[in-house]
Parts: C-alpha cells; structure tokens; sequence
C-alpha cells in the first residue's frame, strides 16, 4: 500500500476506532483486588473479539498464572519480512473517588474532540491503535504480528513477565511496539527511550491492642497515625530531596519540559512550590521519586475522638533505568525500620517491582518509525523519557537484546492518566494509528526491498 492509500483507509477506520474505544471504556475492567473479575474478564473477552475483526488468523486468551488472562494474536511473516509483537493492556486503574470526575468514569463522552472516562488513554487506546492499523491491511500484512494485550498491568505486571520468561518464543520478534506511553504536548512526535522502574510496598505500624479514647489515654498513649505520619515525612527533606542514603539524582540527556509547561500539565495551583531540584528531565525520568500513594486511617467524615493502634500506607518507588528495584525497596524498608519512633511495630508487605528501560535508537525499525512519524505529524519525532513503569519493557530487553523496542502511543501528558477526567484527544488517536500503520508497511518494505 501507499502512503497515501495507507493515510484514507486511516480516515476510514476512525469512527469505527472511536465507538470501540468507547465501548472499550465502559468496561470497568480495574484488576485491583477487591474490584469484581467479571469486569476485567469482560475487557479480554472484547479485545480478543476486536483482534479477531481485524484480520488475524489466530487469536487465543492466555492463562497467566495469578493473573488474569492475556489476549494473544499472531500473523505468518511474508518470504524476508520481520516480525512485529504489538503490546497494549486492558485494565486500568480505579476510578477513585467519583465526585472528582466531571462525567463518570465508565461512561465514555465525547467532548470537544476528545473521549473522557478511565482506560481510554492509558491503555486502551494502545489496543485500539493496533486494532485499527492491522485493519488498514485487510489481513494482508506487511510483516509478521504479533500480538500481547495484558490483563494486570496496573496492579502486578510482574506475572506477565514470569510468563514471558517461560514462553520466549510466543513473543519473539525483531521489533516489539509498546502502546503505552505518548507525547509530552498534543501533537509533539516523540518515542520514549527512557522508562523508571518502579517498585511498591505496604507498611503497616502497630501501637496498641485497640483505639483508645484521646482524651483520656492522648498525650502518653503511643499514636500509631501520628508515627506512620514521622516516617513518611523523613524520607524528603524540605525542599522535597530524597534523604533516603543510596539514592542519588541522576541525568537526563535530552530536553524535558520548561517549568511553566510542567506547572500547567501538573495542574499546580498558584503560589505552590515544585520539589526536589535539578532539571526537570532529571527529576521527572533519570532519578528516584518516592510517593506515598494510599493510606489505610479513619475518615474524617468517620473520625471519632480515638488515639490509632494501627495505620497503613502503600509506598511507591520510581526508580532510574540503571538503577536496581530490589536494593532501591531495600534502601527504602530500611531507612522507614530506621526512623520508626518510639518502637512501634513496623510490618512490609505486598511487595512488587520492575526494572527501567533505555533504548538504543539506532536501528532499522526506528528509522521506520521515524519516517512513519514525520507522516503522520509532519516533523520527526524526538527522544523523551517517561517516570512510569512498565514491566514487561525490561524482561522483554532482557530476554530479546537484539530486538529493537519502540515506545509510543496516543497519551499526552494532559491526558489525566491514574487520575479523575482522563481524556484521549481523537486527533492525537488517528495521527497514531497512521503512525502505526505507516509503520508496519516501511519496516516491512525496507525489509524486504
């Protein structure tokens, strides 16, 4: 196909692409426990019905062990043509607390250009990406596919990778397309070479046999809150610098955003300060960054006049691509254990990790994408890196260092991903799956001459 025959069957597919997004997002497909699993299995069992309409011969669920399924596809290479694996994932993150959405979380609406509701950027989109630019092809394709679309990434992306690591040759391919990260600005190209790792814990501080009441036992009474509340606080110091001894900032080569790009993205309110120091490449994808993510206390709608026996709070790590997630966890469980006061009871629990990724830009596939992008935007791409996680990328580098790994997709950094409104721009949709598509037809054709 041409460029152009490529960009109008685009054209075409989108209002298909759009409603199945739309569908897509009304699943409430959250993999977190204590979420329902009929949701989440309802997610697999429509992406594997939208892999199969999109022309390939063979499409499976998987079982994953302690997991939910993945939904894989593949496709025979043409005579001399490389093979593609293609990745997405179908849960998503929970809704959180619903008077924070403008428009509910599961009921995908269409406002201004853009679909709102949870999953339709991180990572749907990504499914219906690749959906949509395998349909271009009408079953006939340029390369070999294949493709992974994960049902736990948000919440243990690990057992996937224990997955991969016993079947390497399921996913085996020359060039590997992670749909899950975007641009830093609607309409900025750009291919993340650079991902953090990630690692999270719970810790949970004991005091007391039972809640005791504040007035009568407050003052000499042990408050487990109050000494959960000094552990978290020690590990930055005031200027929001990681005090924790062995992880220091590291460096980004590239260029991240201006801090006014930043304050507006991140939503931060007039007057209020960003935290730590160095660049903002480096803070925000080459160094580490703690955040305490969840607390386990009574609600202030619930609170009674009580000292707390016990409160819990789930940690998360960021950790730099070169770094190591389990001496980084480590580091992190033993500065808490050090500065736990008053010789509270300290527990760690439901651990989980994944290491970072740096790519080599350099190779065939990447000139694809290149030329795919510049296409599709109208200028190339350029070098970002991202903070998130995800933790396939380094077992799938691990386990295939010859093939070449390209992280793009349709988030923007405006896209409110893990957090209340997340939107996908429609137009940052198309321009994907046209970078996609165009993709696939210019690896294959350089492959095969």
């Amino acid at each position: 196909m041409t460029p152009d025959e490529i960009e109008g069957a685009v054209a075409a597919e989108l209002p298909r692409a759009i409603e199945e997004l739309k569908r897509l997002v009304s699943i409430p497909s959250v993999a977190f426990p204590g979420h329902p699993e009929e949701p989440v299995r309802a997610a697999a069992a429509v992406t594997e019905e939208l892999l199969r309409g999109a022309g390939l011969p063979h499409v499976q669920q998987i079982p994953v062990e302690g997991s939910f399924p993945a939904v894989y596809a593949e496709a025979p290479a043409p005579p001399g043509a490389p093979t593609v694996l293609l990745y997405a994932h179908y849960d998503v993150q929970p809704a959180g607390d619903p008077a924070l959405w403008r428009t509910p979380a599961f009921e995908p609406t269409e406002i201004d250009g853009a679909v709102y509701g949870r999953g339709a950027a991180d990572d749907k989109s990504g499914i219906i990406s690749h959906v949509a630019a395998l349909r271009v092809f009408q079953g006939r394709f340029p390369v070999g596919v294949k493709v992974i679309i994960e049902g736990q990434e948000e919440y243990a992306g690990e057992r996937l990778e224990a997955f991969v690591e016993r079947n390497p040759e399921l996913v085996r391919a020359d060039a590997m397309v992670i749909a899950d990260t975007g641009n830093p600005r609607v309409g900025d190209p750009s291919v993340t070479t650079s991902l953090r790792g990630m690692g999270a814990f719970t810790v949970e501080v004991r005091t007391l046999a039972e809640p005791l009441h504040s007035g009568s036992f407050g003052g000499a009474a042990p408050d487990a809150l109050a000494a959960l509340i000094r552990m978290l606080a020690a590990l930055h110091d005031d200027h929001g610098d990681i005090r924790v001894p062995g992880l220091p900032r590291g460096t980004f080569l590239g260029v991240g955003p201006t801090e006014e790009e930043f304050r507006e993205t991140a939503g931060v309110l007039d007057g209020v300060s960003l935290v730590g120091s160095g660049s903002l490449a480096d803070r925000l994808w080459a160094s580490y960054a703690i955040t305490v993510t969840g607390l386990d206390v009574p609600t202030v709608s619930g609170a009674i006049n009580a000292v707390q026996p016990m409160a819990r709070a789930r940690v998360t790590v960021r950790v730099p691509p070169a770094g190591d997630p389990k001496t980084t966890i480590e580091a992190v469980v033993g500065f808490l254990q050090q500065v736990a006061p008053w010789g509270v009871r300290v527990d760690f629990t439901d651990y989980t990790m994944g290491s970072g990724f740096l790519a080599d830009t350099a190779g065939s596939a990447r000139s694809a994408l290149n030329r795919a992008m510049e296409r599709a935007y109208g200028r190339p791409p350029r070098d970002v890196g991202a903070g998130g996680s995800i933790p396939l990328v380094s077992t799938l580098v691990r386990q295939f260092p010859a093939a070449e790994v390209l992280l793009f997709g349709a988030e923007d950094d405006g896209a409110s991903i893990h957090a209340p409104n997340e939107r996908l721009v429609i137009e940052e949709l198309r321009r994907t799956i046209l970078s996609e598509a165009l993709f696939l037809q210019e690896y294959g054709s350089a492959a095969t001459g």
